[in-house]
């Protein structure tokens, strides 16, 4: 069986960490081999957001890097069609399989339906009901022409039902479950934190990368008002995404990031060290919403929906929007409910990658 897997993203190369080393301890026992061929979209280009995932998380060099970034949407995804389309050509895979909401998911959706290829989707069935996300409109139109959707929890399953996509439709469980259990010990004998010259439990530890925050000047400056403010009592760590980092060269950094401790991206082991050891998250990404829960930390989420829902259910997540007031009283107050005992994750126990490949093993025989 040969599986096209397409990727171009930082969270998209954790996620498909977990498929590419199940695919492999499948091949070591089986006599049906996997043939996984990586296409790169190029997406992310900077080195700490790309290029050290491979090496770190193990995944098989890319038989395809497309290069194509820094490109507004439209030109972006029909760029990538465009290229996809060639190599699915040459390839003639069995499955397309593509992760998450980004322009590579959604051009190597329409790339591989317009060939008749299968298109398994991993992350399927996520909702924010905000159609102002590129994000949104990406998840949205990939589902519809997916035959197999692999969905991270209940709810997920429950979204696509609502808009009448019932067929090849499974709850997998998330396969950052699966990333984050396989990494986390690893992560925590190699990397100290004394690198960042933080303790456990306390520091801060805050991302902020999506458009809506980025790209809005009042809320980006609401949100460091509050970061700063934080920093009076403990310590903030904001690795900065090269989105951020553009706009805050035009801006008077002595103002604004005074006492943050602002790094450059992490490579995955050391972002998932910080992430078990903080006091308190604060972010605009979804994964790390669920990654904060799956470390037991408290979440602030800086925009003004979430995909993740379970998080806020259970207790472990605030969901602030770019108000600086709402952040501080989340702040302030984040440990009221967390006295409970961690409840069993709504996001499987661990085993979603090897699910996913039973899946496909059967829906090609």
């Amino acid at each position: 069986m040969k599986i096209v897997t397409i990727i171009g993203a930082r969270p998209q190369f954790i996620k498909a960490s977990a498929l590419s080393r199940a695919f492999r301890e499948h091949n070591k026992t089986s006599d049906q081999k996997i043939e996984e061929i990586i296409i790169h979209t190029g997406q992310h280009f900077d080195e700490n957001m790309s290029e050290v995932f491979f090496t770190e998380l193990e995944i098989p060099h890319p038989n395809y890097n497309l290069e194509i970034a820094n490109l507004p949407h439209g030109a972006m995804t029909g760029r990538m069609l465009e290229a996809i389309e060639v190599v699915l050509k040459d390839e003639q895979p069995d499955y397309v399989l593509i992760y998450g909401d980004t322009n590579s998911t959604l051009a190597g959706a329409l790339a591989a339906s317009k060939l008749h290829i299968p298109i398994a989707h991993v992350e399927a069935g996520l909702r924010s009901f905000n159609m102002k996300m590129p994000e949104e409109i990406n998840r949205i139109l990939s589902d519809k022409i997916s035959n197999l959707l692999f969905c991270p929890t209940e709810i997920a399953v429950i979204n696509l039902k609502n808009e009448g996509i019932v067929s090849g439709v499974h709850n997998v469980g998330d396969v950052m479950f699966d990333v984050t259990l396989h990494y986390r010990e690893q992560a925590k004998a190699k990397i100290e934190l004394s690198k960042w010259n933080v303790t456990d439990g306390n520091y801060a530890l805050c991302t902020i990368h999506r458009a809506e925050n980025t790209d809005n000047l009042s809320r980006l400056q609401s949100i460091f008002d509050a970061l700063r403010e934080i920093a009076k009592e403990l310590p903030v760590i904001l690795p900065i995404h090269p989105r951020t980092r553009q706009l805050l060269k035009r801006l008077d950094k002595e103002t604004w990031l005074k006492s943050i401790n602002i790094l450059e991206p992490l490579p995955f082991l050391e972002m998932l060290r910080l992430e078990m050891s903080a006091k308190v998250i604060l972010t605009d990404s979804g994964g790390i919403q669920k990654e904060a829960y799956f470390h037991e930390v408290p979440c602030i989420t800086l925009r003004d929906e979430t995909e993740w829902v379970e998080t806020v259910e259970m207790g472990w997540n605030k969901i602030v929007g770019a108000d600086k007031e709402k952040i501080l009283n989340a702040y302030q107050s984040y440990d009221i409910e967390l006295n409970k005992k961690h409840q069993q994750s709504p996001y499987g126990n661990g085993n979603t990658a090897n699910k996913i490949l039973e899946i496909l093993i059967n829906e090609k025989n």
